[in-house]
């Protein structure tokens, strides 16, 4: 068995007691973290490696961004993708050579701003060009891979709070969900998630740092998502959402997810 843990940090030194907190309840055999916001050399390895993690593949840039996937089992990194084609740290990807060459893609899409609408917003803009290098990419695809983080799209109704009102609202646009969805289908991806978690049962991983009474309002989002290659994602044998991670001391605004594999 191997455990995959897929986790928007929001800065990995500011929230390093909560990672730590999360590993020592959890302790997944894999972490993949976005929006660890350091370069690679400001990355807490020592931090981890006290938690038993030696194995690391990190993809960051000052400030913003930026992603990492840490191990316990050993890996190598496979890959590092220019999906928003101006240099940022979106992608890393990595192979499990201890559970049969597994390779983990871990992606931190980009928001898209405010305004769906790529002839004002050059953000939203991007965001579909992203999603639209992505799709040619899993057209390719000739081994079982699986690919997790941080996506900014809910594409069903039940991965949010209010369909109607969120229509309009960046993360649950039409346009977003059909990008995504050509997405799914150029490789075949089987939403892990929605396997473990059938629609329509409500499905969240992200809500707003504005609602102050988040579990009172309940107002969430399913951004974060783990997609996996048919064949791989039928040795998935568990998938749980630790919600009570966004109530810690200084919070995330998303929980982490984790899916376990007879691998």
């Amino acid at each position: 068995m191997v455990s995959i843990a897929t986790w928007n940090i929001n800065s990995v030194r500011l929230r390093m007691p909560i990672v730590e907190r999360f590993i020592e309840e959890q302790a997944p055999d894999v972490l993949c973290l976005q929006e660890i916001k350091c370069q690679e050399h400001q990355f807490p390895y020592e931090a981890f490696r006290a938690l038993g993690y030696e194995h690391f593949a990190v993809h960051g840039q000052k400030g913003y961004h930026g992603v990492a996937t840490v191990a316990k089992t050993p890996l190598k990194e496979f890959s590092r993708h220019d999906w928003q084609d101006n240099g940022e740290a979106r992608h890393v990807g990595v192979e499990l050579t201890d559970h049969q060459g597994m390779i983990v893609e871990n992606v931190y899409v980009p928001a898209g701003g405010d305004e769906p609408n790529r002839e004002i917003n050059a953000k939203f803009g991007q965001k579909l060009d992203f999603l639209e290098r992505m799709t040619r990419w899993a057209d390719a695809i000739d081994r079982p891979t699986l690919i997790v983080g941080d996506f900014n799209i809910a594409p069903l109704e039940s991965d949010v709070w209010n369909h109607k009102q969120l229509l309009k609202v960046v993360s649950h646009t039409p346009i977003e969900v059909e990008s995504l969805q050509r997405f799914m289908d150029a490789h075949g991806w089987s939403d892990i998630g929605r396997e473990h978690i059938k629609t329509p049962e409500r499905y969240y991983s992200w809500w707003s740092y504005r609602s102050k009474d988040w579990k009172v309002n309940d107002r969430g989002r399913r951004l974060d998502h783990m997609w996996a290659s048919p064949e791989l994602a039928r040795e998935a044998r568990a998938h749980s959402v630790h919600e009570y991670a966004r109530d810690w001391e200084k919070p995330s605004d998303h929980v982490p997810l984790v899916t376990e594999f007879a691998l």
